[in-house]
């Protein structure tokens, strides 16, 4: 794990030398925003929570998160930095992990500047704020899942636009993997185990169990064996192009 700090520092700094981090992070605000009060009704429903606010994180995830990730890796190997990367003291799984915690750190940022709302929705109401700090952990978890799966995919290519695409679908598969119309298709010819494991791997699913308050040690489990898995993988590519 030499220069893992290192890592961590270079690549939180070139977020914001760029003009990359202040998009993001505009753009993640304005659009949670506006689907919470206008397409959640967040004023209208008259509750005080915050399930309207979370309800679209999985969605939002599924477009911003992997705009992140694709650049973990594709731009690295598009400009050749790289190769000197690779040359500096630095262990193959400390710029991985690296890569992903400042990534994730970032990604967490934005997330905590949602603040506002949760200081709006205790001014308005007497919520339960153990179940809304449950939810933004489950959030930045679900982050976190997405943007392992970013960056394997990043690591696959040269090409940013290529990551994308690879990583926003391979999300949006997990995503719906839950979903009714995907049991629907896997009733009749799979057997029911191997529907139920597909159902397990929803990222949709678990993360709705963690918004509504209740903290299993199952969903924490498959976040970090997900985020685990696939920062594996990437390692496994990385050496394999190291190699190449």
């Amino acid at each position: 794990m030499n220069g893992f700090s290192w890592i961590v520092r270079r690549e939180l700094t070139a977020y914001f030398i760029s003009p990359l981090a202040y998009v993001y992070i505009v753009i993640f605000l304005v659009m949670a925003g506006s689907l919470t009060f206008f397409v959640g009704g967040f004023l209208d429903r008259g509750l005080a929570d915050l399930d309207s606010f979370f309800l679209f994180h999985p969605w939002l995830y599924l477009f911003l998160v992997p705009a992140i990730g694709m650049r973990l890796w594709a731009e690295e190997s598009k400009t050749g930095t790289v190769e000197l990367l690779m040359t500096l003291p630095v262990s193959t799984a400390a710029a991985v992990l690296g890569k992903f915690v400042a990534a994730w750190l970032f990604t967490g940022l934005a997330l905590a500047l949602t603040f506002p709302l949760w200081i709006t929705v205790n001014l308005l109401g007497n919520p339960d704020n153990g179940v809304i700090l449950a939810a933004y952990a489950g959030s930045w978890l679900m982050a976190g899942a997405f943007l392992a799966l970013s960056a394997c995919m990043s690591a696959l290519t040269r090409n940013q636009v290529v990551a994308f695409v690879l990583a926003a679908a391979v999300c949006f598969l997990f995503m719906v993997s839950g979903l009714e119309i995907v049991q629907a298709g896997l009733t009749g010819w799979a057997s029911p185990v191997v529907t139920a494991a597909v159902a397990e791997l929803s990222l949709i699913g678990n993360f709705e169990a963690i918004a509504r308050g209740v903290i299993d040690l199952r969903d924490l489990l498959y976040f970090l064996s997900l985020i685990g898995s696939a920062l594996v993988v990437n390692l496994v590519i990385v050496e394999l192009r190291k190699g190449a």
